[in-house]
């Protein structure tokens, strides 16, 4: 590990991210600078805690590390998000935990295996649709149609509006604008919301929009923006599986070594969301003074949780540069930890096992034929397009070629 002085100020540069500049500035901060002053700019000013225990223990202390200011980064000239304190997400106990209440049983364990089913056919056409074609961009032709029939199940979107639904969120994915701007999203949201009162589903929106909270039904404005934030939440478990099927491409050993022992599946899945850690950072806003890694955090000051640097915490995981599928305990952060842990976890884990369920039983995989393209941003990473063909997986590990490689 050099002992060169790195500069952290490139960790709001979206093309640091994009190039993975940050690992090695992340590396040098955890050994030298695990909790760094970050003066205004573009962004307001904030703190940078970049190792495993500094960022759970701040998950782990709502009282004393608000959501309501926002939990990403968000530039000064914006102002303050506007779903501060509205959203599950934005919002600290105990008005946390009764939004969560409203919807939290379509998220458990059971309800994501009753999804399943679903999910793994919508693989299965997936994966049959690539081979017929000769080659799909991964990101838009499977993770994101994939992501969408759990998001469509899950808010109760009837199945003909699904394909319009996966369009708008294209579409703001590509400008990097809120889905909450787009004005054919907005009218669709509207009339969804307006059935679901008068004939209610067992769905979220359903939920939203039937449901009380301090003894009042949620607004317009605050169905609108919790479904927001959870599509954009589900964004991430495409960009998760994007940069899994890279890891994988770069390590074929790997996918060898799951084909041979199928128990592994679960690890791999949990290696996944380590590895690529798609959700780059989290925010939180101190409520009192706090020591956080031996530095003194003021009241009102911002702190934000980079993800992928505690998820490669040297402390945390033993060769954590190394992409493992065996790799257990994996106790990473990608869902955060505490109250705030990601609500949407056992859907996403429900994605990645149906679609790699499906490679490992027809022996195929996702072979990349072309450069990922990667995100620019410093709120998500992955790769933002990924052309691949599915083809038959060798029996030797040794993919078309490609060796397995040591990858950081």
């Amino acid at each position: 590990m050099s002992d060169v002085a790195l500069d952290p100020a490139v960790l709001t540069d979206p093309r640091a991210h994009a190039s993975g500049e940050v690992y090695e500035v992340w590396r040098w901060m955890r050994r030298h600078a695990p909790v760094h002053w970050h003066s205004s700019g573009t962004y307001p000013g904030f703190w940078s805690v970049t190792r495993y225990e500094d960022v759970r223990q701040v998950y782990k202390d709502p009282a004393s590390f608000s959501s309501t200011r926002g939990v990403m980064l968000r530039p000064t000239a914006l102002g303050t998000d506007p779903a501060g304190g509205v959203t599950l997400a934005l919002s600290d106990p105990p008005r946390h935990g009764a939004m969560r209440s409203l919807v939290a049983d379509l998220f458990t364990g059971r309800s994501a295996r009753e999804l399943e089913r679903q999910v793994r056919a919508t693989a299965r056409t997936l994966v049959r649709t690539a081979v017929q074609s000769g080659g799909c961009d991964f990101v838009h032709d499977v993770a994101a149609r994939l992501t969408m029939s759990v998001l469509g199940r899950l808010l109760g979107v009837p199945k003909q509006d699904c394909e319009d639904l996966l369009g708008w969120m294209s579409q703001s994915f590509e400008a990097g604008r809120p889905l909450a701007t787009h004005p054919e999203f907005m009218g669709f949201l509207a009339e969804l919301m307006d059935e679901c009162a008068q004939d209610p589903g067992d769905d979220m929106v359903s939920r939203l929009v039937t449901g009380t909270l301090d003894g009042r039904r949620l607004s317009p404005a605050e169905v609108l923006l919790n479904c927001e934030n959870i599509i954009g939440a589900a964004e991430n478990s495409g960009l998760s599986l994007a940069g899994g099927v890279l890891a994988f491409a770069r390590r074929p050993d790997q996918w060898a070594l799951l084909v041979r022992n199928r128990e592994h599946l679960p690890n791999a899945v949990n290696e996944i969301l380590r590895w690529t850690s798609s959700a780059t950072h989290s925010m939180r806003t101190a409520t009192t003074e706090v020591t956080l890694g031996g530095r003194t955090v003021a009241a009102g000051e911002r702190v934000v949780l980079w993800l992928p640097s505690a998820n490669r915490d040297e402390e945390a995981f033993t060769d954590p540069d190394e992409f493992r599928v065996t790799r257990r305990p994996n106790r990473h952060l990608s869902f955060g930890a505490g109250p705030h842990a990601c609500i949407g976890g056992a859907l996403a884990r429900v994605q990645s096992t149906a679609l790699l369920s499906e490679l490992l039983d027809t022996g195929r995989w996702f072979e990349p034929i072309g450069p990922a393209e990667p995100v620019r941003s410093v709120v998500v990473g992955g790769p933002a397009h990924l052309p691949v063909r599915v083809t038959a997986f060798p029996s030797d590990g040794d993919a078309h070629g490609v060796r397995p490689t040591r990858t950081s």
